[in-house]
């Protein structure tokens, strides 16, 4: 009788759901020439082949397509079986990989992913960075944090944090020199600092006041791609900057910086942790869901991801 090893199965559903070696391969953790071998060692005693492959594509042969129909919902309750029991053990273990921004990851680090290591001292946490938005299911990761306006509709959403309020900041001796806008027209005569954005594209400062909404391409002569050289310019007098509040709080406290327009900019939905929608989900995930709801009712006093 055939049998094919729980890999073996995971192997062809991964290329299947993948589309190709290479990134299943990333998914499962192995290379793609041991992916390779796993899958056709498989077809060998099935006598039968799964995929067609050329040097352009790997797509499902018709007896592939019937196969992964028949054996994909019987792997999905394994996996759910699997994650059911691995809620009770007594510690989580494992890799919990996040995709995220910078900025996220400056706001998050203390209070969530060294919480979450401390209570899960057999957990590792792997945190990726970048200015795109990417796939997370495809790429490999257990979960993503952006803001929530950026996160794609058909994931499940957990919120971190309060809203977030952007603010326009300059130096004392800039203001000096040039005065302060009153209105966000007044920026036309101004020196901006512009952000590049991981698009390509330059950020055009958004307002709202009273129900009147507008984007403003501002004037600046320097443009940056990173919110703490834009920071760090502010703070030089090189311009104003349009960044978050809880960036420049310090600076704003200290005297270092002086905000305006505050009554132009309202707050916005803050960050979120999204993951592909599932019956169940990874222990290890679920209990970094957890943390971030005891986090946000302050169940260990004020959160400190609040504004």
């Amino acid at each position: 009788m055939m049998r094919g090893s729980l890999a073996e199965l995971e192997a062809v559903l991964a290329v299947s759901s993948r589309g190709g070696f290479r990134a299943a391969a990333r998914e499962l953790g192995v290379s793609s020439s041991s992916l390779s071998q796993q899958i056709a060692a498989l077809e060998t005693r099935m006598g039968v082949r799964l995929f067609n492959r050329s040097t352009r594509s790997v797509v499902l042969s018709a007896a592939g397509e019937q196969f992964v129909a028949s054996v994909g919902p019987a792997m999905e309750a394994i996996r759910n079986a699997v994650e059911h029991v691995d809620e009770h053990r007594a510690e989580a273990t494992g890799t919990l990989r996040i995709n995220t921004s910078v900025g996220a990851t400056r706001m998050i680090l203390t209070p969530l992913i060294l919480e979450y290591m401390q209570r899960n001292p057999q957990m590792a946490v792997e945190i990726v960075t970048e200015g795109a938005l990417v796939d997370v299911n495809a790429k490999g990761f257990d979960a993503g944090i952006r803001i929530r306006e950026a996160v794609p509709p058909d994931m499940i959403v957990v919120p971190i944090g309060d809203s977030v309020r952007p603010a326009i900041v300059g130096s004392v001796e800039y203001f000096r020199q040039h005065g302060k806008p009153q209105v966000p027209a007044d920026l036309q005569n101004h020196e901006c600092i512009r952000a590049r954005m991981a698009s390509g594209t330059l950020y055009r400062w958004e307002f709202e006041k009273r129900g009147e909404s507008f984007t403003l391409d501002v004037p600046g002569k320097l443009t940056l791609d990173d919110s703490d050289l834009m920071l760090r310019a502010a703070r030089d007098g090189a311009g104003l900057a349009y960044l978050n509040e809880w960036q420049v709080s310090d600076d704003v406290a200290a005297g270092r910086l002086e905000q305006v327009l505050a009554d132009w900019t309202p707050p916005y939905p803050g960050l979120c942790l999204y993951y592909p929608g599932r019956r169940n989900i990874p222990a290890k995930l679920r209990r970094f869901v957890d943390l971030i709801k005891d986090v946000r009712h302050g169940s260990h006093g004020e959160s400190p991801l609040q504004d």
